[in-house]
């Protein structure tokens, strides 16, 4: 592809990808109590097989990484893409524990391997058109789980079956792929060069603040409601807004991100999004006043939204160690602090109070501005 109209087509083929896997995983939250009802298992059982999902994203990454290295992205989205499509309908009809960690575990290899080939296909397409454009992309995923938990949740309540919905979904999923598929770049290893290296230098900084970031918006799914019941602020009905307001937040500071870092540069944009993440801890904590206490979450989605594209673009155009490899190492590692989070959170609370773990949140979101030269340079 050598024109910008061809380029701009690479873009929206980007975009899909983004919108389609963003579409897919959300798919599964509402067809969880229908597996765990189908297979008559417990709390503890459920969360051990929901791990499995997050478990076999992280498992895939490394092997993205080398697989992209040498073929390029474009192989790895085509089958991470018709993956998904092809194990979503299978989380619905198998019929034993086992059989469903496993799709489990195949559902999220193929999500894991699509979101290393996109995010680094999202850095080559901003390339080819010398503009900042991750912000936009990862907005699009938002998006796009916003339409798949809605579109999973509408079908179910209009008493359309579980297989039959997620198999009109595989199929939008896989449709938006094969759009796609003719527009994506094709890029390969030009060179030889090593299928592994140790993350090193700026990559294990790159790494460690999207472990961070992930963390922290995992913590904010699973514990917020809780925190904002128990200090009273909120009846439990309600107890879902702060982080609805920190997704509508996160979503709208990406779509004006990349406007944002074509004018102010990845270095500010970066400083100051850690800055605000970290005001809105201070805000959401020191509030007794509920609507002040909300505009923290809303500052905390501001200041998270583009944290980790711009860590993404880093990690891909740095210089020590393969741009695939080094984006799998940052992507695994931001999901597994997804996993670690809440975890992370009530190991903390247990010991010094639901205030005191989210104070550690705050504590560690401040990593972000201090860690600003190493990622982004002087």
């Amino acid at each position: 592809m050598s024109s910008v109209a061809d380029h701009s087509k690479s873009r929206l083929a980007t975009r899909l990808c983004f919108a389609a896997a963003g579409f897919a995983v959300a798919c599964w939250a509402p067809l969880v109590p229908f597996a765990k009802t189908r297979l008559g298992i417990g709390d503890g059982t459920l969360g051990f097989l929901l791990l499995c999902l997050g478990a076999g994203s992280v498992a895939a990454m490394p092997i993205t990484g080398i697989l992209a290295t040498k073929f390029g992205s474009k192989p790895v989205i085509l089958a991470g893409g018709y993956g998904v499509s092809l194990f979503l309908p299978l989380l619905v009809v198998v019929d034993r524990p086992a059989s469903l960690g496993a799709a489990l575990m195949m559902f999220g290899a193929s999500l894991g391997s699509l979101d290393v080939a996109m995010n680094l296909h999202a850095v080559e397409v901003e390339r080819a058109l010398s503009r900042p454009l991750m912000s936009g992309f990862h907005a699009l995923f938002s998006i796009g789980g916003f339409a798949g938990s809605g579109f999973m949740t509408l079908m179910l309540s209009n008493h359309i079956s579980p297989f039959h919905s997620c198999a009109i979904s595989s199929i939008a999923v896989a449709s938006a792929v094969s759009a796609a598929a003719p527009h994506l770049l094709r890029t390969g290893n030009e060179t030889p060069g090593p299928l592994f290296v140790l993350p090193r230098g700026i990559v294990l900084v790159i790494a460690l603040l999207a472990f961070v970031s992930f963390l922290v918006e995992g913590a904010l799914l699973d514990w917020s409601a809780l925190l904002l019941v128990t200090t009273k602020m909120v009846a439990a009905a309600r107890g879902g807004v702060g982080y609805m307001l920190f997704s509508i937040a996160m979503t709208t500071g990406r779509l004006t991100g990349d406007r944002a870092i074509t004018r102010l540069g990845d270095r500010k944009v970066f400083l100051l999004s850690g800055l605000t993440a970290v005001c809105g801890f201070a805000v959401l904590l020191a509030s007794q006043y509920t609507p002040l206490a909300l505009a923290g979450f809303v500052l905390i989605g501001l200041g998270a939204a583009n944290i980790v594209p711009t860590l993404f673009r880093r990690a891909v155009n740095q210089r020590e160690m393969p741009a695939p490899l080094a984006l799998a190492a940052a992507t695994g590692a931001g999901y597994a602090g997804l996993l670690a989070g809440p975890a992370l959170v009530g190991f903390i609370a247990h010991s010094v109070g639901l205030r005191g773990a989210f104070i550690s949140l705050a504590l560690l979101m401040c990593l972000v501005p201090a860690l600003n030269k190493s990622v982004n340079g002087s």
